[in-house]
């Protein structure tokens, strides 16, 4: 580098090395937030240790809490729930913003960790790359892959509700009941009914639209870590669908969390175009990917 004087008793870079400097692009930017996004579900896991609530009970049938631990299998770093449901136990990025170029013995300390169920890993790709390449070749299915999106809440669009829609944060056992009957008929999986009043916002909270007093769709922002939150269960009753409501509630799941939680960073993956579209139309873009992978262990041959 050639150097000169400023003037001010420093230096300044020679304009004719300026040329050869790297000039941050789009695709910088993207792979930021990416890092960003990726850190902020990591410095989470510890969060969710011990509130994840199951849902096949104990003995008595009765659902209760079940405790969850971090473990560490660099590359990565999983959240699991011993004896739980698979859904409970998922693995991720643990150096945000490190290419992987060896998986050392991660699989068989996750595999372990895992067991009954497969190892599920849940990655942002631009955060770790070269981790996904490696693990198809290791023997993982890549199930999905899906768009992550995000938008600075402070540039969220917020539609006009249709006549007869009010928007309203779920407060009250009975809101977020309200909403847990749109997204268990939606998804057609079954979900506990909450039997308590919302957590603090800064834990994560849920909008449900209501069209003439009947719930008909709802969405959710997840715990706030660093002002990044995950927009989740985005869902419409059929018969409400094509009204605008799922952009509604995106937006006030989203303005929501910026206004009571301090969210200014939120994010998505969609479920298809269709859902894509809907959050183009609130302001989110792309600016990574999301992959889905499963790994099953054969346990018995290393027994």
């Amino acid at each position: 580098m050639r150097e000169s004087s400023s003037g001010r008793g420093g230096y300044r870079l020679d304009m004719r090395d300026h040329a050869n400097a790297h000039v941050p692009t789009a695709a910088d930017d993207d792979a930021a937030v990416a890092i960003r996004l990726a850190a902020a579900q990591l410095t989470g896991l510890s969060r969710a240790v011990g509130v994840a609530r199951a849902t096949d009970g104990g003995d008595d049938g009765v659902p209760g809490d079940r405790p969850r631990r971090v473990v560490a299998a660099a590359p990565f770093t999983a959240l699991v729930a011993p004896g739980g449901p698979a859904y409970l136990s998922y693995a991720i990025a643990g150096r945000p913003g490190e290419p992987v170029r060896d998986l050392g013995e991660s699989l068989g300390v996750l595999a372990e960790a895992f067991a009954p169920h497969p190892v599920q890993l849940d990655l942002i790709e631009q955060a770790c790359p070269g981790a996904v390449e490696l693990l198809v070749a290791a023997g993982a299915e890549l199930a999905h892959r899906a768009p992550v999106m995000t938008v600075d809440t402070a540039t969220v669009a917020e539609p006009e509700l249709p006549a007869g829609v009010e928007v309203i944060v779920a407060r009250t056992a009975a809101d977020r009941a309200a909403a847990v009957s749109v997204v268990s008929v939606a998804f057609d999986t079954q979900i506990d009914e909450p039997v308590d009043d919302a957590p603090e916002p800064a834990d994560g909270g849920t909008v449900v639209a209501f069209v003439d007093g009947e719930p008909a769709a709802a969405a959710t922002w997840l715990a706030v870590v660093d002002g990044v939150s995950e927009i989740v269960a985005v869902a419409t009753a059929e018969r409400f669908r094509r009204r605008g409501l799922g952009t509604a509630v995106t937006a006030a799941a989203v303005r929501a969390a910026a206004d009571r939680a301090g969210v200014t960073l939120a994010w998505l993956t969609p479920g298809g175009d269709e859902a894509d579209r809907v959050y183009q139309g609130v302001g989110f873009r792309a600016v990574a990917t999301a992959a889905h992978l499963v790994y099953r262990a054969d346990l018995s041959a290393a027994a």
